[in-house]
C-alpha cells in the first residue's frame, strides 16, 4: 500500500526509487540477454537455459565472486559511477576464463545508503556494457538500501558468475610443463586492487580527486578511476582456434597479492620462474605514484600489477602462435619467462599463494624505462 511505502521512506528506504533504477537500467540489461535468458528483469531469481551443457562430454560449472573494492571511493568522490561496473565484470568474470572456462551469466549486489536512480543506473549499465564485452548474460540483481549503516552517497558493488568447461578442457597446474612459456599481457593500468595504497600516498601528498594531473591530461580521479581491462572475450576466442588446441597450459588473472603471488598460484609445486623486469615497462600512473610515495617501483610488485593484467603459460613451440593470436584480440603481450623445473634452492621467490602450494616465481632485473 502507498501508505506502508511512506512510511518505509519515512525510514530512510525508498523503494519508489528502486523502482525508477529498475526502469533506468532495463533496457542495458536486457541487451545481454540472448536465447538462454528466460523472463523478464525484476524476477524473484534469473533463469538460464543450461541445454547446451547436453552436448558437452562432461561440462564442469566454474563460479567466482569478486567485489571492486575501495576503488568505488574515487567514483563517489568525483561523482563518476559508469566505469565501476566494468571493473566488477573484469575481477569476477575474467577469474572464469582462467580455468579455461566460459561465462555463462552473472548476477550484481549493490548496497548503498540511499538509492539514487540516475547512479544506481549508470552502475548497472557499465556492468552491463561489460557483460555483453565478455558474453556474459546478466541475469538478475539486488540493489538494498542500508540507512544509518551506509552513508547516503555511499555504495558497495559485488557479484558472482558462473561459467562452463568441458572437464577434458580445463586449464591449469596439472598441466603446465618443463619448459613452457610465460606470456604477459597487458593490463590498462591499476585495474582494481591496491587502491588502499593508492588514497593512502593521494592523500598524503595532500592531492584532491578533482585536482589537475598534468601527466595524465586529466583530473587525478578520472586517472584513477580507469577501467579495468576485460580480457574474457578475447582469450575464449583465443581458447576456441583449432590451430592452437592444446597450447595454453594455464592462465593467471593478476589481482590481490601482485605479480609474482598470483602466478605461482597456477605453477605445479616444485616448478618456478624468474620474471625479466626488462621485458615491459610499467605504466605511467604506476611510476607517478611510486614517485609520490618515494618508493621503489620493486617494492609495489606485491601489491599493484604494474602493467601485467593476465599472464598465460603455453607450450613452448606454441608461444609466438599463441602471442600473435591474442595480439590480433587486441590483446597486447609479451615473453616473459620460461617455467623450469630443475631443482633449485628458491631463495627470494614467492612461493604459492592464498592457500594454494603451487610453484614459485621472482622478478629479476631492471624495468625498462
Amino acid at each position: 500500500m502507498a501508505e506502508d511505502r511512506d512510511l518505509y521512506a519515512s525510514a530512510g528506504v525508498d523503494t519508489r526509487a528502486g523502482d525508477r533504477a529498475v526502469e533506468l537500467m532495463k533496457q542495458a540489461v536486457q541487451a545481454t540477454h540472448g536465447p538462454e535468458v528466460l523472463g523478464g528483469v525484476g524476477g524473484f531469481a534469473g533463469l538460464f537455459d543450461a541445454s547446451k551443457l547436453q552436448g558437452m562430454r562432461k561440462p564442469l560449472l566454474a563460479t567466482s565472486t569478486d567485489g571492486v573494492g575501495t576503488k568505488v571511493a574515487i567514483a563517489q568522490a568525483i561523482d563518476k559511477h559508469d566505469t565501476i561496473g566494468q571493473d566488477l565484470v573484469g575481477m569476477v568474470v575474467d577469474d572464469i576464463v582462467v580455468v579455461g572456462a566460459e561465462p555463462l551469466f552473472m548476477t550484481d549486489y549493490i548496497a548503498c545508503g540511499r538509492v539514487v536512480p540516475g547512479r544506481i543506473a549508470a552502475i548497472v549499465e557499465g556492468i552491463a556494457r561489460a557483460c555483453a564485452a565478455t558474453g556474459t548474460a546478466l541475469t538478475g540483481g539486488e540493489t538494498a538500501e542500508h540507512p544509518g549503516l551506509l552513508g547516503p552517497d555511499d555504495y558497495d558493488v559485488a557479484g558472482a558468475a558462473t561459467g562452463v568447461v568441458d572437464a577434458d578442457r580445463v586449464l591449469g597446474a596439472e598441466r603446465v610443463q618443463d619448459g613452457d612459456v610465460v606470456l604477459s599481457l597487458a593490463s590498462s593500468g591499476l585495474h582494481s586492487n591496491g587502491y588502499s595504497l593508492v588514497r593512502r600516498i593521494i592523500a598524503d601528498r595532500g592531492i584532491g580527486y578533482a585536482d589537475r594531473a598534468d601527466d595524465f591530461g586529466t583530473t587525478w580521479g578520472e586517472a584513477l578511476l580507469e577501467p579495468t581491462r576485460l580480457y574474457t572475450g578475447e582469450l575464449v576466442r583465443v581458447l576456441r582456434r583449432p590451430e592452437l588446441a592444446g597450447a595454453i597450459h594455464a592462465f593467471s588473472h593478476v589481482t590481490g597479492g601482485g605479480i609474482a603471488a598470483n602466478l605461482a598460484r597456477v605453477l605445479p609445486k616444485g616448478s618456478w620462474v624468474e620474471l625479466d623486469r626488462g621485458a615491459w615497462s610499467p605504466l605511467p600512473v604506476f611510476r607517478v605514484l611510486a614517485d609520490l610515495a618515494d618508493a621503489p617501483l620493486e617494492s609495489m610488485e606485491g601489491t599493484w600489477n604494474l602493467g601485467i593484467g593476465m599472464f598465460a603459460v603455453v607450450a613452448a613451440e606454441q608461444a609466438d602462435a599463441v602471442l600473435a593470436a591474442c595480439r590480433a584480440e587486441g590483446l597486447e603481450g609479451w615473453a616473459a619467462g620460461t617455467v623450469s623445473t630443475v631443482e633449485h634452492d628458491f631463495a627470494g621467490f614467492e612461493q604459492g599463494a592464498k592457500g594454494v602450494d603451487g610453484g614459485a616465481v621472482r622478478l629479476v632485473g631492471t624495468y625498462s624505462s
